[in-house]
């Protein structure tokens, strides 16, 4: 695991050539193919010595979700380990991390009518109001949830509306189904912040320079994609969707891009502070410790 830049990819593919390792992508967007640049996914002779599983799954107009990404994950693994190797799970969606290990309580789907309702609420009268009505039928949700959290805030009034219950009882009630193999969890947390963020924005304009804005166009022109699609709302593509788009000029995507892009490192090690069991991977000696000069 690890904020995006950190060097996972290529750590794992070091590990790879040492140990009898197979890897699976956790990756919300390297799951899209033609989304190859922007995703830093591995290059296809990468691919050829150390394949990835769980790449290029999916077009970029569907969805997929943590649920479905542990059903994916769970297949991998048991595959990888009757051919006597061992599973390496590599990538930054800490969510998928989260619900591969610890496993994910029945909600009921998203439905339209009650969202579009919920959404015209919301576009009334305001998220405050929305989040007292959350506070007064899930105190428990409404103490955990933020304030300013329209996306969640929704959500668990959706699934009031849906079930009749609060989300929080009903995560009590349905205690999700633990992963039911031995976790070594490793983290690739660089030290210094600051350069960190220098091999962010060095790492987005050699994107830039491989094509990154033609591979955009492809999908920009396609007719069927749209921002609202979790694909295009990948940081990234969504900010060069709108430059293309002519709402920002060249330079104001590319800072937009490396803002977001730092931002989404921030809120990777803010999940990983709080992990378990963390075996924390800090500088270039701790990296030879594992895989040898």
């Amino acid at each position: 695991m690890g904020p995006t830049a950190s060097g996972k990819t290529d750590l794992a593919i070091k590990l790879v050539q040492k140990y009898p390792c197979d890897i699976i992508s956790v990756d919300s967007s390297m799951v899209y193919r033609d989304m190859d640049i922007g995703t830093a996914k591995p290059t296809k002779e990468e691919q050829k010595v150390t394949p990835h599983r769980l790449i290029d799954i999916l077009d970029p107009a569907e969805s997929y979700s943590a649920a479905q990404f542990r059903r994916d994950a769970l297949c991998e693994i048991e595959d990888i380990l009757t051919h006597e190797r061992m599973p390496l799970l590599v990538g930054g969606t800490m969510l998928y991390f989260k619900a591969l290990q610890e496993g994910l309580s029945p909600l009921p789907s998203a439905d339209p009518e009650v969202r579009a309702e919920l959404q015209a609420e919301l576009d009334e009268h305001g998220l405050g109001v929305l989040f007292k009505r959350l506070q007064q039928v899930d105190p428990e949700s409404g103490q955990r949830i933020k304030a300013n959290d329209a996306q969640r805030i929704l959500r668990a009034l959706e699934v009031y509306l849906l079930t009749g219950k609060p989300l929080s009882q009903i995560w009590k009630d349905n205690k999700p189904e633990a992963l039911p193999y031995k976790i070594i969890n490793c983290a690739l947390i660089p030290e210094d912040r600051a350069l960190l963020h220098q091999q962010i924005a060095k790492r987005f304009d050699l994107m830039l320079k491989r094509g990154f804005l033609a591979e955009v166009e492809k999908l920009y022109k396609r007719g069927d994609l749209n921002t609202d699609l979790p694909s295009m709302r990948s940081v990234g593509y969504r900010q060069a969707w709108q430059h293309l788009a002519g709402e920002i000029t060249f330079n104001e995507m590319r800072e937009k891009t490396i803002a977001a892009t730092r931002q989404l490192a921030k809120r990777q090690m803010t999940w990983l502070k709080s992990w378990p069991n963390i075996n924390v991977i800090k500088t270039l000696a701790d990296v030879e410790k594992i895989i040898g000069k």
